[in-house]
């Protein structure tokens, strides 16, 4: 029966077969739970929780509530304006009216943001060429391995499964959203991370200049902080929250994504469709292992700040997570292809002509290939999208009170934190369901 399955398309008998394995595979599934258990537990023992410093968070939160309490905080004016601060008390001053210089550094640091932010690929270079300079930054080297999986979404769209499940009107739209969020993202904090490096080059804080690249005004106290006691979980947490809402009306809120993306029924499925898996790839005893969450609701801004800090306690607070990924980073770059690390299951070229429906077949078996199976095909960026200009930003700046403050605590690494079984079972899941419907053919 097993080999008859792989000379013709799949059937309904076939169907029945899977259904009838469903037992043995749930015995395996607990099985492999207990064993991944197992290696969180091992894993976890040298793990440290990401500590805030007493004295960076006192300062932050005096200085937002200075914020609060200023009463000339001026109306944004002008496209794209975040508007100016009024912001007497904050060492280094307004910025409003720039020197010749500092007007030349800000015009550097906008071609550069424009350079770079072309496509995914490009941003995640970007974010990557800034954490090896600066290792301080540890937002660099997160957001470096969140805009990888951005980039794995962006292709799953054109690879040998979505495509049997989504139309092209539905992939061009989750990949707008998609694509918007990653450059919004890009756009507003990529600018941040080039004035502090030029500020480690002057010697000396430029962060008054933040308003000229249309940086929210909390950006501001959370720049200064770290620039005096040099907390990098304080500033990474100040940029996750800083990022998220930056986009939550922009993209999250935005009525065109909500009403074409957010709010329809295949979109309510991104557990079927993965969207809702991050995950780092590590090296464990030779074998590439997957770390990361499960974001249960991409609509909620609490959860979204909260994941991405749980992301980075993954990777800066377990040392096997925080040394597999960076030494992934070191030596793979990213083209867009879950080839990059897991080429044993995925190509970036076909390794078959693409199959017509009516003529599927069952190619998985958990985390394998099937005996003579070709493995999936997972198209690189650059053969799977055309890269699209991107909008300037929608004005306004999120701040509205220091209780952004409490989004500032310490962060503990998960108990349950490794992925791979689940990436797995979600990846058979997407091919039962093509399978499915292929019967319908």
């Amino acid at each position: 029966m097993q080999q008859n399955r792989h000379k013709s398309r799949w059937n309904g008998i076939d169907l029945l077969h899977k259904l009838a394995e469903l037992p043995l595979e749930a015995v395996h599934w607990m099985k492999a739970k207990a064993q991944t258990a197992l290696l969180e537990k091992k894993l976890l023992e040298p793990a440290r929780s990401i500590r805030l410093q007493d004295e960076a968070k006192a300062m932050l939160g005096k200085r937002l509530q200075r914020l609060d309490q200023l009463a000339g905080w001026q109306k944004p004016s002008g496209s794209g304006s975040s508007g100016n601060w009024s912001a007497s008390g904050f060492p280094g001053g307004l910025g409003v009216n720039p020197s010749g210089a500092e007007l030349a550094l800000l015009e550097s640091i906008r071609k550069e943001r424009d350079r770079c932010n072309r496509n995914n690929v490009t941003r995640t270079a970007a974010y990557w060429e800034m954490y090896r300079k600066h290792p301080e930054l540890h937002w660099a080297l997160l957001a470096h391995m969140v805009s990888r999986n951005g980039g794995w979404f962006m292709t799953d769209l054109q690879g040998e499964l979505l495509p049997f499940l989504l139309s092209p009107e539905q992939r061009e739209q989750v990949f707008r959203f998609l694509e918007r969020s990653n450059a919004l993202i890009f756009h507003d904090a990529y600018p941040q991370l080039l004035l502090y490096s030029a500020s480690v080059k002057a010697r000396l804080p430029l962060f008054h200049l933040l308003p000229q690249l249309d940086v929210s005004r909390f950006m501001r106290p959370v720049w200064d902080c770290f620039w005096e006691r040099r907390d990098s979980a304080l500033l990474t947490t100040g940029l996750i929250v800083n990022e998220q809402h930056f986009i939550e009306s922009r993209v999250v809120r935005h009525p065109d994504f909500r009403h074409k993306v957010l709010d329809t029924l295949f979109f309510q499925t991104q557990s079927l469709l993965q969207l809702n898996q991050v995950v780092f790839p590590f090296a464990d005893e030779g074998r590439t292992r997957l770390a990361g969450v499960i974001l249960d609701n991409f609509s909620s801004l609490r959860e979204r700040i909260e994941a991405g800090k749980t992301l980075y306690a993954i990777l800066f607070g377990i040392p096997a997570v925080a040394e597999g990924a960076l030494r992934f980073a070191q030596i793979t770059r990213h083209s867009g292809s879950r080839a990059d690390y897991w080429p044993h299951l995925f190509a970036a070229v076909r390794k078959q002509p693409p199959v017509p429906r009516g003529q599927l077949q069952e190619r998985l078996d958990g985390c394998k290939l099937r005996p003579g199976a070709a493995p999936l095909y997972s198209p690189r960026l650059s053969d799977s999208w055309a890269d699209r200009r991107v909008a300037p930003a929608e004005p306004g700046d999120w701040y509205e009170g220091a209780k952004a403050l409490g989004y500032f605590s310490d962060i503990r690494a998960p108990f349950a934190f490794e992925m791979t079984g689940e990436f797995c079972f979600g990846l058979n899941k997407i091919e039962m369901a093509v399978l499915a419907g292929d019967l319908l053919v």
